[in-house]
């Protein structure tokens, strides 16, 4: 008996190809990310109480991300144009000024009220609250440049909670099929900086690398052993706060003196972008000890 077999299309030469990027699912990412730090809350020693908060915060997005309406599908035009540019089809520079994206800070700032939080936390929402439009603006300005000053962390915090929320809400939509790569450690939708990125399988491909925008969420494709800052692959190397075997290490590069948190899915499925790289504080102050600067970009660790 004579069966025809089609190539299938994911294989190029036998080999299977990893999708460039995977889009977010506001709803279902921000309840995970809630549900996650919940679980290391329990587990957090010291940095229970703020990952407590963040949990309540998150599980806030969640709620948000529900009732918000939908909004405004990106330009077709825009799209192929950032397509044919090599370009992010979100620009980030834009939505500081985006009413969409102040009504969606107005929301979470609202919501959040109801919160349970530490003083600072609390005084630093209420600030938020009072604030006018150009104080606002210049909020969701320093968080959309991924740039958050040391002495007014505390106010930002709930701003990239918001810009979080909406970022990820344009970028569902997107047809991640539409998206080229940018330059490395750049995401392919908003042009955002990653938070970590995670060993883990997909498509039926084990042990593929997967950077995550600390901003709209999106997971894009990398090299396994390749810096995310600079793009070299000649001088990189692995710490960690325990063993080999750890899940979480950081990912060091001598030429240009970064490191960014790599997450091992493979070992430990509920491992978090976020989520995780906040609970794994113990490493950042590890890395402070050093000549390396952290690239990797979290607003919830700004300060740190």
């Amino acid at each position: 008996m004579t069966t025809n077999l089609k190539p299938d299309p994911a294989m190029i030469g036998g080999v299977p190809q990893a999708p460039l990027a995977f889009l977010p699912d506001p709803a279902k990412l921000f309840d995970k990310r809630a549900k996650r730090f919940a679980f290391l809350a329990e587990h957090g020693g010291n940095l229970e109480p703020y990952l407590r908060f963040l949990g309540d915060l998150t599980a806030l997005q969640a709620r948000l991300a529900a009732e918000l309406p939908p909004l405004p599908a990106l330009p077709a035009d825009r799209i192929e144009l950032a397509r044919a540019s090599r370009m992010p089809p979100i620009d980030r520079a834009a939505l500081a000024a985006d009413q969409a994206m102040h009504e969606t800070l107005a929301r979470l700032v609202t919501g959040a009220e109801a919160l349970n939080m530490p003083d600072a936390a609390r005084l630093a929402l209420q600030a938020v609250a009072a604030a006018g439009i150009a104080d606002r603006h210049w909020l969701l300005t320093n968080v959309l440049s991924d740039s958050i000053p040391e002495d007014s962390v505390a106010p930002h915090l709930f701003a990239a909670a918001a810009v979080q929320l909406h970022l990820a809400r344009l970028a569902a939509p997107l047809d991640a099929a539409k998206l080229v790569p940018i330059r490395i450690g750049t995401c392919p939708t908003c042009g955002g900086r990653p938070v970590s990125s995670s060993v883990m399988g997909a498509a039926g491909i084990e042990n593929v690398r997967y950077a995550a925008c600390g901003s709209c969420a999106t997971q894009w494709n990398e090299v396994r052993i390749k810096c995310l800052c600079c793009g070299s692959n000649k001088s990189i190397s692995y710490r960690s706060v325990e063993t080999d075997e750890a899940t979480v290490k950081a990912e060091l590069c001598s030429e240009c003196h970064s490191w960014v948190k790599i997450l091992y899915q493979v070992k430990n499925h509920s491992l978090e972008p976020v989520a995780d790289d906040v609970a794994s504080l113990g490493l950042d102050l590890l890395m402070k000890e050093t000549e390396f600067r952290r690239g990797g970009f979290n607003p919830y660790l700004a300060g740190y």
